[in-house]
């Protein structure tokens, strides 16, 4: 198929890595974003989202003249055949996505889009938002496409050149051929289908990633009660091919940029239309209640001579919600140390990510440089964010800084015999350390 002409309207990190990625397919692409400050970063291959991949890809762009970065929306939909809305929908009032961002560039591009040119929605949208652009846009002479993200991040370049499926939904046959024929380099089945269909598939398919996170975090509780080993358990499961092992590690709850939004969205729909969902529901209620009982866990071990948490430090490990991401929206370690500084302790915070960009969490905890100084005179050390480097600290020295030497893996990813020769108490979750001998 010859190079397309490619306008991706929002570089986040899935309109950066769509904009990136179709350009060393071949494709001329222009990626818009309100953004001064990021469009020059971006033009000089300063890419800010901790992605692999990601930068190299953006200079290879760059330096091949496939891909350019700049302002205007509207100058950009211009020149193009196939116009990809990679927009926010955060969870707006009541649950609902927000589709102002969606709305409001729709409203910008409209009156410059070329005649048969393709509006493709990229972003996590709710059924019936392509019906919604098309009435926005007016131009019965273009076509509203839905081609939802499959992306991981920490491997959204490895995802987007390597899909395991594309779904593409159109009520125009031509319209779902040209946006499928943009991937034809790739080798993945394609799943061509109407608008309503494609949408429903994305938040489906979070829908039961949620789920299963929500069932492991559950039975890691039973597994506890009757002494059992969860890993052990999921290992026995994982292995029927009906069931899968992905998925079903349990840990501080589910969070990120799209299983939150995208399940409270979904449940919003639903109520919309009349439906009842109770596992969708029962699976966000799971994973709330799993958090407090984690909290509940370090209140009752690390409680100071009042019984409570007033007062009483606190090291934290991780905060971005899942490792090789510096992601913070929605993280399940931010939603625990919430809770914690809610009962009055003082928290201290490491995550290697963080080390650059600095974010300002100081109403919440205080951000450290190493994870010694998060320890020092800790009550307890609580790991959050599985980074692969938590595994060879030093935790000898942890270990004197801390005042009580207790570990809580809520990860259930270090090594409980080197914490234990460390002279640390090392607990999990639905495991105990006899279990990991």
């Amino acid at each position: 198929m010859p190079a397309r002409h490619i306008a991706v309207i929002g570089t986040g990190y899935v309109g950066l890595t769509t904009g990136a990625c179709l350009a060393s397919l071949g494709h001329h692409v222009v990626c818009a974003d309100a953004d001064p400050h990021k469009v020059g970063r971006l033009r000089q291959a300063q890419v800010d989202i901790l992605e692999p991949g990601l930068p190299e890809l953006v200079a290879e762009g760059l330096d091949s003249g496939r891909l350019s970065f700049v302002q205007d929306s509207a100058g950009a939909a211009a020149d193009a055949d196939t116009v990809f809305l990679c927009l926010p929908t955060p969870m707006g009032a009541g649950g609902a996505a927000d589709l102002a961002a969606v709305e409001s560039v729709a409203a910008e591009i409209r009156s410059v889009l070329p005649e048969g040119c393709a509006v493709v929605n990229k972003s996590t949208v709710p059924v019936g938002t392509a019906e919604r652009v098309a009435e926005l846009l007016g131009r019965p002479d273009t076509t509203v496409v839905s081609n939802p993200e499959f992306l991981r991040e920490g491997r959204a370049v490895h995802d987007f050149l390597h899909p395991d499926r594309i779904v593409v939904g159109a009520d125009a046959p031509d319209a779902a051929e040209h946006v499928a024929g943009l991937y034809a380099a790739l080798e993945a089945p394609v799943v061509l289908t109407d608008t309503a269909s494609a949408e429903l598939t994305k938040y489906a398919a979070n829908f039961f990633l949620a789920m299963k996170l929500s069932f492991a975090n559950n039975l890691a509780t039973v597994c506890e009660r009757f002494d059992a080993d969860i890993a052990a358990v999921t290992v026995g499961i994982g292995h029927d091919p009906r069931i899968g092992g992905a998925f079903l590690q349990p840990g501080p709850g589910w969070g990120g940029s799209c299983l939150p939004k995208d399940t409270h969205a979904l449940l919003t729909v639903c109520e919309q239309a009349g439906v009842e969902f109770p596992l969708l529901r029962a699976t966000i209620e799971t994973n709330v209640e799993h958090q407090r009982q984690l909290v509940e866990r370090v209140a009752a071990g690390c409680a100071g001579p009042d019984g409570s948490l007033r007062g009483v430090r606190l090291a934290l490990l991780g905060l971005a919600f899942k490792a090789g991401t510096s992601d913070l929206r929605d993280s399940p370690a931010l939603a625990i140390a919430r809770q914690l500084r809610e009962r009055g302790a003082e928290l201290y915070a490491y995550d290697p990510a963080l080390s650059d960009t600095r974010p300002d969490l100081s109403d919440l905890l205080t951000l450290v440089d190493d994870p010694a100084q998060a320890a020092a005179g800790a009550a307890g050390c609580v790991v959050l964010t599985e980074w692969p480097q938590f595994h060879d600290l030093d935790w000898n020295a942890i270990a004197r800084q801390l005042h009580r030497p207790i570990v809580y893996d809520f990860r259930n990813f270090l090594d409980p015999g080197r914490l234990a020769e460390a002279g640390l108490a090392w607990q999990g979750i639905g495991r105990t350390l006899s279990m990991t001998g």
